[in-house]
């Protein structure tokens, strides 16, 4: 008899070290020439410390750089490189404290110096100079992640208040050249939007961020509102972009697990942006219509980034959420799913994501425990754990958005 619960284990560790940031970083350095003048290292993200750690063992010694990453993602000290750690995903001081000292180290640069710019998902919060207080911008980043906007309507908002994010960066480094190696957790890899873009010329507009406004009922102060009147740059001549990662890498090397595994495997979508509990429902439903006619153990791969809407006060992550919405549809199948962000957080949560398999709603009655009631409080989490149904990973020191992975048994 199959063990769903070990085989979902081993895909997760086989698909995450696929994609961790080392190997990627080095192959896109390989044609990196190096300045006539000075080398600077900025890395900011969730994978910053293993992107600047790979860079710095490329190269040699940079002059002088700085990560700023989530706290508790850095491993230890790299040469000539200060390491800050902050909030994430609400911004704090310690965010704008660090990227002032960038800002700093950055301004005065010329026409031979090069900065080596490593972005990775969470430098929306992480990397910020803004251009209103740290309360306002703390409300509104909240009221974004509250209401169910995506990651883009998020950062079209976001890059509006900041004096770093759509391209103005760049604009700052500027004489200087400005080359970027990218860990993409946007779908379809959109540059002007990873991190919001604070090194490539920015192709949102002022209109849809007052669009965005008007879509979710923001409240904002009319100081807000004329700043989300003023475009972000529109043209760089100083900058060089690479991708080096991304989820469909993830979706293709967890195929490539549940195939040695023994599953046939179906990529079914690698765009998942709905809200995570419908989407949660849709898959399990999916594979109870499916299990009947399945003949062979069969695994259906997800990859995206779905959003949760905040109705309830509990604790959970967007794939807690989706994976406890489709523990009913599952019930008394011999079938799994679980959903995991690659980063090894989900959410203001120490969890990766959850597992549910046909056992999991009999574990939750047990508890007395209400599926339906546990999602309109988004407290995932605790039901999840209850149920010994929760994935930690820790910090994996990539981020290249979400997986889920069924797994199904013919009857």
């Amino acid at each position: 008899m199959r063990d769903l619960r070990k085989d979902s284990n081993e895909i997760i560790r086989y698909s995450i070290d696929r994609v961790l940031p080392d190997e990627a970083v080095r192959r896109t350095l390989e044609g990196f020439v190096m300045p006539e003048g000075r080398l600077i290292l900025v890395s900011v993200g969730k994978a910053a410390w293993r992107m600047a750690d790979s860079a710095v063992r490329c190269l040699g010694l940079i002059d002088s750089g700085i990560i700023i990453t989530k706290y508790g993602h850095s491993e230890g000290q790299i040469p000539n490189v200060m390491i800050h750690e902050a909030s994430h995903p609400i911004l704090n001081q310690d965010a704008i404290d660090a990227t002032e000292q960038v800002i700093e180290m950055v301004s005065n640069l010329g026409k031979k110096d090069t900065v080596l710019f490593l972005l990775s998902g969470g430098a929306s919060a992480l990397f910020e100079s803004p251009s209103v207080s740290l309360e306002v911008l703390q409300d509104i980043n909240r009221q974004l992640l509250c209401c169910g906007a995506s990651i883009e309507e998020i950062n079209t908002i976001r890059k509006r208040l900041s004096k770093v994010k759509g391209g103005r960066f760049a604009e700052i480094c500027s004489p200087a050249k400005v080359f970027s190696i990218i860990l993409s957790d946007i779908l379809d890899d959109r540059t002007d939007m990873i991190g919001s873009g604070p090194t490539v010329e920015d192709t949102s507009t002022s209109e849809q961020a007052l669009n965005i406004v008007c879509n979710y009922g923001l409240h904002l102060s009319d100081e807000v509102r004329s700043l989300l009147k003023k475009e972000t740059v529109s043209h760089l001549d100083n900058t060089k972009t690479h991708i080096c990662g991304s989820v469909i890498q993830l979706c293709q090397a967890a195929k490539e697990k549940c195939e040695q595994l023994g599953y046939e495997t179906r990529m079914i979508d690698t765009h998942l942006n709905g809200e995570a509990a419908e989407t949660g429902r849709m898959i399990g439903s999916t594979i109870r219509n499916m299990i009947g006619e399945i003949r062979k153990p069969t695994a259906l791969i997800y990859g995206g980034e779905t959003v949760v809407r905040i109705t309830g006060n509990g604790k959970g992550g967007r794939n807690q959420e989706l994976a406890l919405a489709a523990a009913p549809f599952i019930s008394g199948l011999d079938a799994c799913l679980f959903s995991i962000g690659s980063d090894g957080t989900d959410g203001p949560t120490d969890a990766a994501g959850g597992y549910v398999d046909g056992s999991t709603l009999d574990k939750l009655k047990e508890r007395k425990t209400d599926v339906e009631d546990v999602l309109k409080n988004n407290d995932s989490y605790h039901a999840l754990q209850a149920a010994d149904s929760l994935i930690i990973t820790g910090p994996t020191g990539t981020n290249v958005n979400d997986l889920t992975v069924a797994l199904l048994l013919p009857k």
